[in-house]
């Protein structure tokens, strides 16, 4: 595969890192974690600040973990995260899904969370981490599909959120709607033996709607998304602001309710 070509459409602003440190893989890996075993090697590609990754080498305490992402601080967060918890057991690297720097067969797990949504080959990023997963071993996927979220009560201006984020996202040589299309990928890149699954977050709490519609609110105006989308033509940031007031009223809501589906997928190798 050729170097990642897609441009990330987050970008690593501080709402952006507000969300990631929020995952871990109760909430975000729950469908890989009865395949575990203590012993096992696993590759967290995407590793971003490091929590998921870190929670995953608590699960494998004779194993090892490596973490991988393709911005520098970020791994550096993620490096700093497991010395803190502890965790001998695991290395950090900047890498490129595309042209993962190990050799065949080194993991018995290839895991990668919010990841194949912001590449510009799906199949070839599956592939490449078929390749790197040992015969037997499990490569295991999970986007959101931004299509499919849904939430109440219905702001308008979220509906332009909605098509706006997309519209930026495949400009960007992404798939927002990624999470439907996994099964497809993972067929097309010559998996065989695949668990199909889909789960969600739910954000309906007061403190909920309050962190995910501030978080949300700040990224419109705030992060990478929001230069790439004025600065490129698909909206003005009077309208950025907007949306994000948008935002803050729907977390204002004592009925509000958001929901964010996901498809995820186990892939024997």
């Amino acid at each position: 595969m050729p170097q990642e070509s897609a441009v990330y459409t987050h970008g690593h602003h501080e709402s952006v890192l507000r969300s990631h440190t929020w995952r871990t893989a109760a909430n975000s890996a729950a469908y890989l974690l009865g395949e575990l075993t203590a012993d096992m090697r696993i590759l967290d590609i995407g590793c971003g600040p490091g929590t998921i990754t870190a929670d995953l080498a608590e699960l494998v305490p004779g194993g090892h973990v490596t973490g991988v992402d393709i911005a520098p601080e970020i791994v550096d967060q993620a490096r700093n995260l497991a010395k803190e918890r502890g965790l001998a057991h695991t290395d950090f690297a900047v890498a490129d899904v595309g042209e993962l720097d190990f050799p065949d067969d080194s993991f018995d797990v290839v895991h990668a969370h919010q990841v194949l949504q912001h590449v510009g080959d799906p199949v070839g990023a599956l592939r490449e981490m078929r390749r790197v997963c040992r015969p037997g071993g499990i490569v295991a996927v999970r986007d959101s599909d931004y299509g499919a979220f849904t939430w109440f009560p219905q702001v308008p201006v979220l509906d332009e959120w909605q098509t706006l984020y997309r519209q930026v996202a495949r400009a960007n040589g992404g798939e927002p709607d990624a999470g439907r299309r996994l099964l497809s990928w993972a067929r097309a890149a010559g998996f065989t033996e695949i668990r199909a699954t889909a789960s969600n977050w739910c954000f309906a709490t007061p403190e909920e709607r309050a962190w995910w519609s501030g978080l949300w609110a700040d990224r419109t105006t705030g992060s990478v998304y929001a230069s790439i989308a004025v600065d490129d033509g698909y909206t003005t940031a009077d309208r950025l602001t907007a949306i994000a007031e948008g935002w803050r009223e729907w977390g204002a809501q004592d009925d509000g309710w958001y929901l964010v589906p996901h498809g995820e997928l186990i892939c024997r190798a």
